[in-house]
């Protein structure tokens, strides 16, 4: 069952049920998000959630004509896709599991626009909506899954560059002994901080691409670079801690490798991209 409106008209009836949609969806969901934000202010490797829910809403302003120009298109099928969004929130709620019922908001949110808007505007209203599941924390069992093998990758590669180098270091698991210090690779020196907020950045840049190769290229970029940076941090630490000491691993020298490292990703993702970009 469908019905058809000539562009993004609001009448009454419109109005109505969107006003009624984002009350409902606000009442159900505010525990959930408001644990969200909350994990955006105080978790380092989700701080960007904030920059890139004010990036949806730009994307949004941005296409607001073309939006205003789309055929609305009611369509029932949206319900289903609303239910299975409720489904992973129960699943979610009686686990007691954050991930699925933050994932099953988005669901829900998206479900609720190819009902009330239809396809075609949902289609356009899709990279805004679903960029923001790079926000979501992932869940700790994946996140120690993923941050136990990079840290092991980081500590070995830095180990054996420092070594070629002439250092005097040898590695015990994601610890690099130095002759003045011993040098633990955290959780927070694994690199998924970067990798996250790089995957970010990439899948921005490749709305703003044309071609779906060079998409997937772009974003599968962020992976080596990630890992890249942050084992050149571990190296640059491992040689500031051997020649200055401990304070080298903390504070200041710390702050700044990582800014230097993520500047230098950073760096590289535009270069990426302004070569993909010469080849569309």
């Amino acid at each position: 069952m469908e019905t058809k409106a000539k562009g993004l008209v609001f009448s009454k009836e419109l109005f109505a049920g969107l006003f009624i949609f984002a009350a409902s969806l606000i009442y159900l969901y505010f525990p959930v998000l408001k644990g969200l934000v909350y994990d955006w202010w105080h978790d380092e490797n989700y701080s960007h959630g904030f920059l890139l829910a004010a990036f949806s809403g730009y994307l949004i302003w941005i296409k607001r004509e073309e939006l205003a120009q789309t055929e609305i298109k009611t369509s029932l099928w949206g319900l289903g896709v609303v239910l299975a969004g409720l489904f992973l929130f129960l699943l979610g709620w009686v686990a007691g599991e954050q991930f699925t019922q933050r994932v099953s908001f988005l669901v829900v949110l998206y479900g609720s626009l190819i009902f009330l808007l239809g396809w075609p505007l949902a289609q356009k209203l899709a990279f805004p909506v679903w960029l923001n599941i790079l926000a979501i924390p992932i869940p700790y069992v994946i996140y120690n899954a993923l941050t136990f093998p990079l840290k092991l990758f980081a500590s070995k590669i830095a180990t054996e560059a420092l070594q070629f180098f002439g250092f005097s270091v040898y590695r015990d698991g994601n610890i690099i002994i130095l002759p003045n210090m011993v040098l633990e690779v955290v959780d927070a020196c694994s690199g998924i901080r970067s990798l996250i907020s790089l995957l970010a950045v990439c899948s921005i840049l490749a709305y703003f691409t044309p071609k779906n190769l060079y998409r997937v290229i772009l974003v599968l970029s962020a992976i080596p670079i990630a890992i890249g940076v942050n084992v050149l941090r571990v190296f640059i630490t491992g040689i500031l801690s051997y020649k200055i000491g401990p304070k080298a691993a903390h504070g200041f020298f710390h702050t700044f490798s990582g800014l230097l490292v993520f500047t230098l990703s950073i760096f590289l993702i535009f270069l990426i991209h302004r070569m993909v970009s010469k080849r569309c």
